[in-house]
């Protein structure tokens, strides 16, 4: 089988689905490797390095996509690259196949197999193919940077002889994979850390990596795939009251609730924004999903007295070298479990290839 990278194409995106270190795996699972041109120069990996890794470079991503029996990528198809699309190929890439109905059905018409990356299901099997997971960590971590360069005071207590720094006050919403690395970055640099979240679950994670977590008395939340469900009004007020305090006290507010398949809850409200004192930041990592403020913007900072609120749709590309070795890794276990003696192995008992298959051309059946 013919497997071909992709160049991404949307805008601000650096990083490329396979790194050269991958390719050596893919040969021994059977796959021949095509590389766009240029598909990895944004995470710094060179068309030679994928030529000496043993893959071959075309000049377009029409010639990588008709050669191809798999076509790999880190986001969604464009216009462009679901017209070139053929009968019988395997798509593999981030689908969010939930918000992008009309996107499946494009596939699904193309007589296209597609396999979303982030429909991975959380299971202690899947957790070296979850994109998301190991995307989410490096974002937790680079937030938390992106935090220090808008905050005007450094995260430790520092004692001088012009006196005492007192540490920074960082607080963090949603102790998921990307809130529990925030956490133990923020701890690192020395900040003071509170966390919060609707599972219950997350108070003795965020008490080992020693920050405070902020209760909030409620037997009803539950949780579906490693992601907390939508959660009541009622509960979202008494979460409100609960942070307040910590809210109004904090340098540094990083917000990183997402919901499945839905648009990120509002957890900062514009009223909670004017409880904040002068100079205080808030990075919203939710803003690609609709986000967690209800002022951010994505990809902008917007100012509302005196508090920075910063937007951030995409941190894995503020990483790109990182975030394309770790998603490849990803990927290159994912197709180790998919691919038996050099074709696809469409198991529909496994939980993995059914949960990750969201476009079904195999047996006639829609995911």
């Amino acid at each position: 089988m013919k497997l071909s990278v992709l160049k991404e194409t949307a805008s601000g995106e650096t990083r490329v689905a396979v790194v050269p270190k991958s390719i050596a795996k893919l040969q021994k699972l059977g796959f021949s490797v095509i590389v766009e041109q240029g598909a990895g120069s944004s995470a710094s990996f060179s068309d030679d390095d994928y030529a000496q890794s043993g893959a071959e470079i075309v000049a377009s991503s029409n010639q990588a996509i008709e050669q191809a029996d798999v076509i790999v990528k880190v986001n969604p198809p464009s216009e462009a690259e679901l017209a070139v699309l053929k009968p019988g190929q395997v798509w593999v890439s981030q689908l969010f196949h939930r918000l992008n109905e009309g996107l499946m059905a494009q596939l699904k018409s193309k007589g296209v197999n597609a396999l979303s990356l982030d429909a991975m299901p959380r299971i202690s099997r899947a957790q070296s193919m979850d994109v998301l997971s190991s995307q989410s960590n490096l974002s937790g971590y680079k937030a938390v940077i992106h935090g220090a360069d808008h905050l005007g005071k450094i995260f430790p207590m520092l004692m001088t002889a012009a006196g005492t720094v007192t540490p920074a006050k960082v607080l963090i919403f949603g102790v998921g994979v990307a809130g529990l690395q925030a956490i133990a970055t923020a701890k690192r640099l020395g900040a003071v850390v509170e966390a919060t979240d609707v599972r219950a679950e997350c108070k003795e994670q965020t008490e080992s990596l020693g920050a405070k977590f902020i209760t909030v008395e409620d037997d009803g939340v539950t949780t579906e795939g490693g992601y907390a469900k939508e959660v009541t009004a009622e509960y979202l007020a008494k979460q409100k009251e609960a942070v307040n305090k910590s809210l109004a006290q904090a340098d540094l507010v990083i917000t990183t609730a997402l919901v499945q398949g839905a648009k990120a809850p509002v957890l900062i409200s514009e009223e909670q924004i004017n409880l904040m004192k002068t100079g205080a930041v808030i990075v919203d990592m939710a803003v690609a999903k609709g986000g967690n403020t209800a002022l951010s913007k994505p990809d902008e900072i917007v100012l509302h007295n005196g508090v920075k609120i910063v937007g951030v749709s995409n941190f894995p590309a503020h990483l790109p070298t990182n975030a394309s070795e770790l998603f490849s890794r990803n990927i290159d276990t994912y197709l180790g479990h998919m691919v038996n003696g050099g074709k696809f192995n469409w198991d529909m008992e496994d939980e993995i290839t059914t949960g990750t298959l969201v476009v079904n051309n195999v047996t006639g059946a829609s995911s």
